[in-house]
């Protein structure tokens, strides 16, 4: 049923009213009720079991990341410090603590380089891109993404160090490039004499491998890192990296090896190049071309790998490997370049803290010639596995040195048997006793009698020279006796001009020894050098003027025009007489063409030489010339054990013959400065044993005999008179 009574209007009660609030009552803060506590959850045995481990990592969590943080400020703090350590770019390049030398042969061309060559800095933007391609291919291919250390790298070089028995960080060192260079920087610690006898003693002490030593080079590598950009620590590793060879970095390397800038290498090159890096001497394509062209082959397989070049390219390269320069493949006269840098001032040469450049008197054509011929001579007829060495020296009339062969081995820095060792001369010594008597009078057709004969020394007795045969041949000339080299003839012409004339005589032709005082002297038993024996033989041949060897014309710094040193040798003051010489030339021809020295013969040329061997056969000699050049060959042992069946006139004379072949290819024949008689006096050959039926021919010659000896005697007087008055 609807109400039907009055309704109150649907309206909101008037809420704002105006009417003033009573202030409310203060509320009084309500009791908290104390919060119920949870009872504890009950672990199970589960929970009780992995409780002990849970609070261990958690203490071991909290310890080790406090340690790590220290350690990370640490490890920043002292990579800080290592930074402000390090120098500017450009003061790193160039690391030498000494210079150069570079050798150019008489035409001027480079055939040597000695001590740590630079070619001058380069850096990985100026490089052929082949070649900084290729060594980061083969040393380090993640070089463009980690830090400086690889972590992987070093955990693959202890697993390879431990599966090869040694200790976890001896051997293989996983170093990155940077880690390489800063070893390469020996972590910044400068070379100190006073500490480091030598600069191989400090770069030894360098290169050590302990765990201390890897930490130091790591940091240091971060250090780099932060310090330089990549391409500054790659170029800093290609200026300082040794390549063998003394090639101090890629530019010098490339110059030695393939006689052009790293610039211009191409990919066979360049491969070449960046697989020495890990072994130098084992690696230098100037010690084992094939080993080094294998090398070059895993890093273009490397490269490859990594994308640097195609397959097409890496076939090529292996199809046409890289090739050594002429100069580099001759690798030619380590002997002589010993011998010239040892002919300077050291601090000039092995101590040089300057590039120098030595022009000399070199010959890489009679180098090889002298080379090719003892090789030769050695493999056709001396036995397999001698022992025995010989020496060679070639050499013009005026000094010059043009080649030396300073033993079997081309060893550089090895024993110079043609410098080095002093030896008895024998019978070589003889022309000085002959050119002592054509300079005071004897003529080269002058007789003297070769029969026993003895001296009297005071205080040793009776001395009694005998001949190599043990038979005597009566009156001979001069000539004769020296082509047969008769030890009484050369004995009593040595006492009728003085010894002490004769000593005169060889050492102002350079023989620059102690030689005997007694009568022996005639006889070569003095020790002289190979080198000063063929000089003295060249003064023989330029007309009797002494010369002094040498093979340095000119030294100067690289980049400088004026020389610091000129040659310090050549001809000398005269010695004997012009007609003396052209005697003397004739009877050692003599002694070629009749004599002991007939294995020296040459076909198309004349040839003049003496032979020479010791008591006991300890020393073979045989030194001879043509018009334009002068060679002198030792043979022997070097701890002095007697050779067997050889003489001057043997072997020495067949390597000399080689030689000569080889030198005068080519050459001008041109006759030999020397008398030319219109009755040459006969070389007689020496007599058989006499037998009874021959006694009364020899007594019928007795008459003849003794008139020339008095003719002799006439001769000798008559030069005793000239020397001391009369």
């Amino acid at each position: 049923m609807s109400n039907t009574g009055k309704r109150k209007p649907l309206v909101a009660d008037k809420r704002y009213t105006k009417a003033k609030a009573k202030p409310a009552a203060k509320a009084k803060p309500a009791k908290r009720k104390p919060a119920k506590r949870r009872a504890p959850k009950k672990r199970g045995i589960i929970g009780w079991i992995l409780a002990p481990f849970i609070f261990l990592f958690r203490l071991i969590w909290g310890f080790t990341w406090r340690v790590s943080a220290v350690a990370f400020l640490l490890l920043l703090a002292a990579v800080g410090y290592t930074y402000t350590t390090l120098p500017e770019l450009d003061t790193l390049l160039d690391g030498r603590t000494r210079g150069s030398v570079t050798l150019l042969d008489r035409k001027g061309v480079v055939f040597a380089r000695r001590g740590d060559q630079f070619g001058g800095p380069v850096n990985a933007q100026s490089v052929a891109p082949a070649l900084k391609n290729g060594i980061v291919a083969a040393e380090d291919k993640r070089f463009y993404r980690h830090l400086g250390v690889s972590p992987r790298g070093i955990a693959s070089a202890m697993r390879i160090n431990m599966r090869e028995g040694r200790k976890p960080w001896q051997g293989h060192g996983g170093s990155t490039i940077t880690q390489q260079t800063a070893k390469l920087l020996c972590l910044g610690v400068q070379y100190d004499p006073a500490k480091w006898k030598t600069e191989a003693e400090y770069e030894a002490d360098c290169r050590r491998t302990t765990l201390a030593r890897k930490g130091k080079e790591a940091l240091f590598a971060l250090a780099m890192e932060a310090k330089y950009s990549k391409d500054d620590i790659l170029s800093i590793y290609m200026n300082r990296a040794y390549l063998g060879g003394g090639a101090r970095g890629f530019e010098a390397a490339s110059q030695n090896y393939f006689g052009k800038p790293a610039a211009a290498v191409n990919i066979p090159e360049a491969a070449m190049l960046a697989g020495v890096l890990p072994a130098p001497s084992r690696y230098a394509p100037t010690g084992n071309l094939q080993r080094a062209r294998d090398r070059a082959a895993t890093v273009l397989r490397l490269m490859r790998e990594q994308g640097y070049i195609t397959s097409a390219e890496e076939a090529a390269a292996n199809a046409a490997p890289a090739s050594l320069s002429k100069a580099a493949a001759a690798r030619a006269g380590g002997f002589f370049v010993s011998w010239v840098m040892d002919s300077a001032p050291s601090f000039l040469t092995r101590d040089t803290t300057e590039d120098v450049i030595i022009s000399s008197t070199f010959d890489n054509r009679l180098q090889t010639a002298a080379e090719e011929a003892l090789d030769f001579v050695f493999e056709t007829k001396v036995s397999a596995g001698s022992k025995a060495e010989a020496a060679i020296v070639v050499m013009s009339a005026d000094g010059a040195v043009r080649a030396m062969v300073g033993g079997r081995e081309k060893v550089t820095g090895g024993f110079n048997r043609a410098t080095d060792a002093k030896r008895q001369t024998g019978s070589a010594f003889k022309p000085f006793v002959y050119a002592t008597a054509m300079d005071l009078g004897f003529q080269y057709d002058s007789e003297v009698e070769d029969e026993a004969y003895c001296i009297n020394i005071p205080g040793s007795g009776k001395w009694c020279p005998e001949n190599y045969t043990r038979k005597y041949n009566g009156m001979m000339t001069l000539t004769d006796a020296l082509a047969k080299s008769i030890n009484t003839v050369a004995v009593k012409v040595s006492e009728a001009v003085g010894r002490d004339n004769v000593r005169d005589v060889a050492t102002r032709f350079g023989i620059d020894n102690a030689l005997a005082d007694g009568p022996a002297l005639a006889l070569g038993a003095s020790e002289s050098t190979l080198l000063e024996m063929t000089g003295a033989y060249a003064g023989i041949l330029n007309g009797g003027n002494a010369v002094k060897p040498y093979g340095l014309t000119e030294l100067r710094l690289k980049g400088d025009d004026q020389p610091l040193m000129g040659k310090e040798g050549g001809l000398g003051e005269r010695v004997i007489t012009p007609q003396a010489a052209e005697q003397l030339i004739y009877m050692m021809h003599r002694v070629v063409q009749d004599g002991t020295g007939q294995r020296a013969r040459l076909e198309d040329r004349e040839v003049a030489g003496k032979t020479g061997t010791t008591n006991a056969a300890k020393d073979a000699w045989f030194i001879g010339f043509t018009a334009n050049y002068v060679v002198g060959v030792w043979m022997g042992y070097d701890d002095n054990t007697p050779l067997k069946g050889v003489t001057g006139g043997g072997l020495p004379a067949d390597i000399w013959r080689e030689t000569m072949v080889r030198v005068s290819a080519g050459e001008p024949v041109t006759p030999l400065p020397m008398i030319r008689p219109a009755k040459p006096p006969r070389v007689q050959p020496v007599q058989p044993e006499q037998t009874t039926a021959q006694a009364p021919r020899q007594q019928q010659r007795q008459p003849q005999r003794q008139q020339r000896r008095q003719t002799t005697e006439d001769v000798i007087l008559d030069v005793l008179g000239r020397i001391f008055g009369n």
